[in-house]
């Protein structure tokens, strides 16, 4: 029998950095307190990443500012959950993406509203999706270190917007997002 798995991405909002996605097939016996990653504290997060990256299999994908200004972020979106489905290495019988559209692929999928919530391995996927992409953001802070993203990830906070005024945007800036197109800065 071929394996389920289940996709979710983190990143569709903010101003600045990729959009991540993250496919994961669950363990044998599963891996208890999974759920959506935005109703988990960081520490949780974390422990629970930890768990899921040493007994599952799993792959990350990633669509960067540049290719999500050049198809919109939808595209770009579709196009991580693809990078992350193939990343798993194997062909799954299944795939259940969070949300309600799929990308356009050869696998056997369905759409859920709310499955972060809902089903073990979207859950999954979502706490890796995030864990990865606050890392990124993370590392991108400390080459530019005046947007704030180590604390907002990215998304339009007040800080970040007026370092993007003063500053300019960076490479990781997503230049088709209004707020950063709208200052004409480049």
């Amino acid at each position: 029998m071929q394996p389920v798995c289940g996709v979710d991405e983190a990143g569709r909002g903010p101003l600045a950095g990729p959009v991540v996605a993250a496919a994961v097939v669950l363990c044998e016996g599963g891996i208890a307190g999974l759920n959506d990653s935005k109703k988990l504290s960081a520490r949780r997060r974390a422990n629970l990443e930890a768990e899921i990256r040493a007994r599952c299999r799993f792959g990350i994908g990633e669509a960067s500012p540049a290719e999500i200004d050049a198809i919109n972020i939808l595209q770009a979106t579709m196009l991580a959950m693809t990078r992350a489905v193939n990343a798993l290495g194997l062909r799954p019988g299944l795939v259940l993406v969070d949300g309600n559209r799929l990308p356009q692929w050869g696998w056997n999928a369905r759409a859920i509203v709310g499955g972060d919530a809902i089903e073990p391995c979207i859950s999954a996927a979502s706490i890796l999706a995030k864990e990865h992409r606050d890392r990124l953001m993370a590392a991108a802070a400390r080459l530019h270190p005046h947007y704030g993203w180590e604390r907002n990830k990215g998304y339009p906070t007040a800080d970040h917007m007026a370092a993007l005024r003063e500053h300019g945007p960076t490479p990781l800036h997503r230049r088709s997002f209004a707020p950063v197109a709208q200052l004409g800065l480049f």
